[in-house]
C-alpha cells in the first residue's frame, strides 16, 4: 500500500483505520495521514520573483558639523590602466588585484559631485559630465532632484577645474542648468581652458576638451554669472569656503575646504583617479594631468595634510559616495570610507 492509498483508506473507512495501522509501520502511517491532511494549495508553484536590476537613487547624505553634505553620483567611466604613469604595468595589475579592482574593459572610475547646504546657501561642487562622455554618465541632475533639491535652488557652483566630466553639467542645450547660480573657478584654469589660442595650439584629441569648457561656461558668462579667483592668495570664492590650490592636474585645479566648528570637509576634485593604485603609490600620475610632475607633489602634500588633520574628504573619482578619511599607512595611505548610517548632526 502506498502512502497515498493508505491515507485515502484511513479517511474513507475510519472504522478500519486501527486494523490497517497494525499492518503499517507507525512512521509510514503518520506520513500518510499528514499528506492527506495538507491544504490543497500547498505544493502549488509560485511565479519566481522578477529581478529588479535597478540601483537605488545615486545620492548619499551625511552631516559634517552643521553642514549637510550630499554626494551625487554622475555615473562611471572605464579607464584603461595603461594611462597610469611612473609605475610598471605589472605593479598596476598587482595593486588592482589587491583591491579586487581588476575589471574589463578597464578600471571602473566613478564621477561624483557634492552638494553642500551650509544653512544659508546651497553650494554645488562640480557638475558631472552631462552628455559629454557617453551614456554611463550624466546623472547629476536626476540625482540632485532625487535628493530633494531642484537645480533652481543652487546658489553657487564651485568647479575644481574645467575638464568636461566636472563642467559639462553646467549647461543643457546651451542654457544654464542652474539658472540662479554663480559659477566660480580658479583664474589659472579659466585662462588656460577658455583661451582660443591654447585651443588652436592643442593636439587634435585635446581640442575637444577646450570646446567642452567654453560651451559649459558660455551661458553663465553671458548672464554675468561667471567669476574667477586666485587660489594662491587663499581666496574664499564664497564666504566661509576656502579654495586650496591643487595645481598640476590642470593649471588651476583646486580643492575646496568647508569648515563647521571643529569639523572640516575637503572636496579635492581629481587628487585620486584610481583608489586602488594612487593611495598606495602617490607617485603614480595619469595621462590626463597637464603637469604630471607637479601633480605628484600636490598629491603627496594633500594626502599628508588630510591624514594629519583627520579631514573629511570628498573625491570626484573615489568609489561612490567618495566620502571618508585618509590614514597614513606603512606603505602610502589607506582610504577609510564613511560608513552608511542615518543623517546625524552630532557626528
Amino acid at each position: 500500500m502506498t502512502l497515498q492509498s493508505a491515507a485515502r483508506f484511513a479517511i474513507a473507512r475510519p472504522g478500519h483505520a486501527v486494523h490497517q495501522a497494525l499492518r503499517l509501520p507507525a512512521i509510514v502511517l503518520a506520513a500518510a495521514m499528514a499528506t492527506a491532511l495538507l491544504p490543497a494549495t500547498i505544493g502549488t508553484a509560485h511565479a519566481a520573483a522578477a529581478q529588479q536590476k535597478t540601483q537605488a537613487p545615486g545620492y548619499y547624505r551625511m552631516m559634517i558639523g552643521q553642514l549637510e553634505v550630499t554626494a551625487l553620483y554622475d555615473g562611471y567611466i572605464d579607464l584603461d590602466p595603461k594611462i597610469l604613469k611612473y609605475t610598471s604595468a605589472r605593479e598596476v595589475q598587482s595593486l588592482l588585484a589587491r583591491m579586487f579592482a581588476e575589471s574589463t574593459p578597464g578600471m571602473q572610475t566613478a564621477v561624483n559631485a557634492y552638494l553642500v547646504n551650509t544653512g544659508s546657501s546651497l553650494v554645488l561642487v562640480d557638475t558631472g559630465a552631462a552628455a559629454c562622455f557617453g551614456p554611463t554618465l550624466g546623472r547629476i541632475g536626476d540625482n540632485l532632484r532625487a535628493a530633494g533639491y531642484a537645480p533652481e535652488q543652487v546658489d553657487a557652483v564651485l568647479l575644481t577645474h574645467l575638464h568636461g566630466d566636472h563642467a559639462c553639467g553646467l549647461a543643457a542645450n546651451g542654457q544654464m542648468a542652474f539658472p540662479n547660480a554663480t559659477v566660480h573657478v580658479d583664474k589659472a584654469d579659466a585662462d588656460y581652458w577658455l583661451n582660443e589660442a591654447n585651443a588652436t595650439a592643442a593636439p587634435k584629441p585635446a581640442q575637444e576638451l577646450f570646446e567642452m569648457a567654453r560651451a559649459a561656461v558660455a551661458p553663465y558668462q553671458a548672464a554675468n554669472r561667471f567669476r574667477t579667483f586666485n587660489g594662491r592668495d587663499g581666496a574664499e570664492p564664497i564666504p566661509g569656503v576656502r579654495a586650496l590650490p591643487a595645481y598640476g592636474h590642470t593649471p588651476g585645479h583646486s580643492g575646496y575646504l568647508f569648515m563647521s566648528g571643529k569639523d572640516s570637509l575637503l572636496l579635492w576634485g581629481d587628487i585620486i583617479h584610481s583608489h586602488a593604485v594612487q593611495f598606495r603609490r602617490p607617485q603614480v600620475a595619469i595621462e590626463f594631468d597637464t603637469d604630471s610632475r607637479a601633480v605628484v607633489i600636490t598629491r603627496k602634500r594633500i594626502l599628508a595634510d588630510a591624514a594629519k588633520g583627520k579631514l573629511w574628504v570628498g573625491g570626484a573619482h573615489l568609489p561612490f559616495p567618495g566620502l571618508g578619511r585618509v590614514r597614513r599607512d606603512s606603505v602610502g595611505y589607506t582610504w577609510v570610507p564613511a560608513e552608511y548610517g542615518p543623517v546625524r548632526a552630532d557626528r
